[in-house]
Formats: C-alpha cells, sequence, structure tokens
C-alpha cells in the first residue's frame, strides 16, 4: 500500500468524513437552523431528557445503564430513547408483549457485522424485558438494515392494512433516510435527522421524562459531529430544550476492560504474547467492514527505532487504554474479504493536540 493511501485511510477512520466543501457546509448549518427555528417555538415538552453516551457493545456499560433504567423506571419513567431506527424499535416494543424471543432472535440476526451482534446486547434486551415490562422504546437513528428489518417492518404494516397510518409514514421516512445516509458517508445529514426523529418522538409524549442511549459521539452538550461540520444531535437538542435536557458520557467505562482472549502474533521473526481487544464496525466508512485490535507486550524495545510512516491514530479510537511504551496491531477488514494489517507505537506524542499512536514500518 503506498504511503498516501494508506494515509487516507487513517484520516477516513479518524474523522469518518475527509473533506466537505464550503457549499455541504452552508447546506447543513441552514438545515441545522431550520430545525431549530421550527421546533424551539413548536414544542411544548417540558420533561427532562437524560441522555448517556457509550462506546457500543461494552458488557460494564450495558449494565450501568440497566441499572440506570431500573432507577428511573422504579421512578415511573416508561420512555427509552436507543440508536436505533424506528422501525426497530417498534419490533421492540411488539415483542416486550410476546412470550417468545422470535422477534428479537431476529433483529440479532440482522445485527450481524455491527457492534450491537453480540451477547451482550440480548442479555441487555431479555433483562429490560424481564425487570421493565411497560418499557416503551422509541428509535430515532436513520434507517441502518432497511433492506431487511425495515423491509419486514413495511410489509408487516402493509400485511395488517395499515398503510395509511403514521407508523407506515415513519417507516417509509426511516428508511428513505436509510438509503441516502449510505449512498456515501454522510454523516451530516445523519446528525441532522437524529435530531429530527428525536424531536418527532418527543412531540408524541409531550411532558414525560425520557432516557435515551447513544453513542458518545452524539450526546456531548457542546460536541460537534464526528465530521467536526455541525454541532451533534445533543448540542442541537440543547439548543432546542436549554436546561430540560442533560448527558452522562458513560464511555470511559470502555476503557476499563479486560482482554477478551490472548494470542500469539509473529513480528519479524519473533513471537509476542498478543492481547486481543475485539472489533470496532466501521460499515458506512466507504469498503469498510470492521477493524480488530492486539496489544503486544514486551515489543516496544525490539520496535523503538522502526521508521514511521507519518500517519497517527488517537488514543481515543482504540478500545482499551494507551500508555507511552506500548506497540499495536490493528487489521483492517473489507467488504469484499481482504483485509490489512497496521503497527502502531505509543511514543507519548501528540498530532493536533490529540495524543496519539504513530503508524511504524514492519517488513517480513
Amino acid at each position: 500500500m503506498k504511503r498516501t493511501r494508506l494515509k487516507n485511510m487513517i484520516l477516513l477512520l479518524i474523522f469518518a468524513l475527509s473533506s466537505w466543501s464550503n457549499s455541504q457546509r452552508n447546506t447543513s448549518k441552514m438545515t441545522m437552523n431550520d430545525v431549530a427555528k421550527n421546533n424551539r417555538n413548536e414544542n411544548v415538552f417540558t420533561g427532562n431528557i437524560w441522555l448517556y453516551g457509550e462506546s457500543h457493545g461494552v458488557k460494564k456499560i450495558m449494565d450501568k445503564e440497566i441499572d440506570i433504567w431500573n432507577e428511573y423506571y422504579k421512578g415511573g419513567m416508561r420512555h427509552l430513547f436507543i440508536e436505533n431506527p424506528n422501525y426497530t424499535a417498534e419490533y421492540l416494543n411488539i415483542w416486550m408483549h410476546e412470550k417468545g424471543d422470535d422477534i428479537l432472535n431476529a433483529l440479532y440476526k440482522d445485527w450481524e457485522g455491527s457492534a450491537a451482534h453480540n451477547l451482550y446486547t440480548l442479555e441487555f434486551y431479555r433483562k429490560i424485558k424481564e425487570n421493565c415490562p411497560q418499557t416503551i422504546f422509541h428509535g430515532t437513528d436513520v434507517g441502518h438494515q432497511y433492506n431487511s428489518i425495515g423491509e419486514r417492518y413495511r410489509k408487516y404494516l402493509e400485511d395488517r392494512g395499515l398503510t395509511e397510518s403514521k407508523q407506515y409514514t415513519i417507516t417509509l421516512t426511516t428508511i428513505n433516510q436509510g438509503i441516502e445516509y449510505y449512498k456515501g458517508q454522510k454523516e451530516v445529514f445523519r446528525e441532522n435527522s437524529m435530531v429530527d426523529n428525536f424531536i418527532r418522538e418527543l412531540k408524541n409524549i409531550n411532558a414525560t421524562d425520557i432516557m435515551g442511549i447513544y453513542g458518545s459521539a452524539h450526546t456531548g452538550l457542546n460536541s460537534m459531529d464526528n465530521s467536526g461540520v455541525v454541532p451533534c444531535m445533543a448540542n442541537q437538542l440543547k439548543k432546542i430544550y436549554g436546561n430540560y435536557i442533560h448527558s452522562e458520557d458513560l464511555s470511559y467505562m470502555a476503557k476499563e476492560i479486560d482482554p477478551i482472549r490472548i494470542d500469539n502474533i509473529e513480528i519479524g521473526n519473533k513471537n509476542y504474547v498478543a492481547y486481543y481487544y475485539g472489533k470496532q464496525d466501521l460499515r458506512g466508512f466507504k469498503d469498510f467492514e470492521y477493524r480488530e485490535f492486539w496489544r503486544i507486550e514486551n515489543a516496544y524495545s525490539d520496535l523503538r527505532n522502526k521508521a514511521k510512516t507519518g500517519d497517527v491514530l488517537p488514543y481515543d479510537n482504540y478500545p482499551m487504554g494507551i500508555e507511552k511504551g506500548q506497540v499495536f496491531v490493528i487489521t483492517l477488514m473489507k467488504r469484499d474479504g481482504s483485509e490489512s494489517r497496521m503497527f502502531f507505537r505509543a511514543d507519548g506524542n501528540k498530532w493536533e493536540g490529540k495524543p496519539v499512536t504513530e503508524n511504524i514500518e514492519i517488513t517480513k
């Protein structure tokens, strides 16, 4: 892989979007401002919005979220907003009133390849069903899995003669949002759509307190979105709902994880103990599927003089904690089944104010 192509790959993974034209910036800002202007006067919502930011698929975080929801539920709260499409949440609501797990298992199958496809997710929803059976889920994301879950739910409504219902209209809107988003890394479109969808759900419940669980990239009250172009979802909502919205970031708990397993990796004809920390979903980032992380033990002194390529990866991209004097291996998997392996070293340096690991050249 040429150095320029490699550098572009890293920047893609760091920022999700490498560039936006001035016209895109202006359009995005107008969309955000229009949302705020149109809804600030319309909304009479006077309940509290309690948002919790997470790193997806981390057991410690999900256990904490269940504990928080249990306490809110005991206090009378019933509405739980989640980072899923509306039709996924509606399927979960149907499942909450059924004896078996057929619906949940079908959703789980369709989540394959994403961070939601792990046993912790199944445990999370089953515990809510068992302990908080009157929970009502609200999905406010764009149409992920629109050609599987989305189309299945659309047909579910059609089979019941509900094509004129509000729910059918919302389902079609969500599917179209998914189609538009997956045309090509439209992170600004997704963020603004999540705001629109969130407001839509709030209008249906008026003054009732709600809790929301989203990736921490969407929950900072003063943060920008992943692309850095528009304020993130919570930031936009704060401009509308003011002091009624609260946010807590639980993603720090993701760094307090133990390795999933211990492997052996050969580097330069030498075997090293490698602690495996799992995979991260990269779907939606061009042709990437996921990336996997290993920390290589006792390799720093052997590799400290290896040449750097000039490419960097910030600490916050890793699922585990990073310390100076460590070496990491990252495998990138593409949708066509091809993969590439990259090596990073933590020398304690920074890039644009962020602590980073630096890509090093390893020849076999």
